[in-house]
């Protein structure tokens, strides 16, 4: 199983599946993330958190817990 957060910069990857529960996993998909949506990793910060991916034709800032919960392929 590999993760948003293991995906690295200039890559892109497509979601599989959603893990987490209840308002975690709502807000994730009221962000964009939903299955079968193409993602590009743009950049990472300096310390590893924030990742900036760009999902649907706009920029968006997940953290890493977040990015763990999003399993790709």
């Amino acid at each position: 199983m590999k993760t948003l957060k293991e995906v690295k910069v200039g890559e892109t990857a497509k979601v599989v599946k959603l893990h987490g529960e209840g308002a975690i996993k709502r807000r994730i998909m009221d962000m964009g993330l939903t299955k079968g949506v193409e993602v590009y990793v743009r950049k990472v910060a300096p310390l590893g958190d924030p990742v900036e991916i760009t999902v649907r034709d706009y920029e968006l800032s997940i953290r890493k817990a977040d990015a763990e919960m999003v399993e790709v392929e």
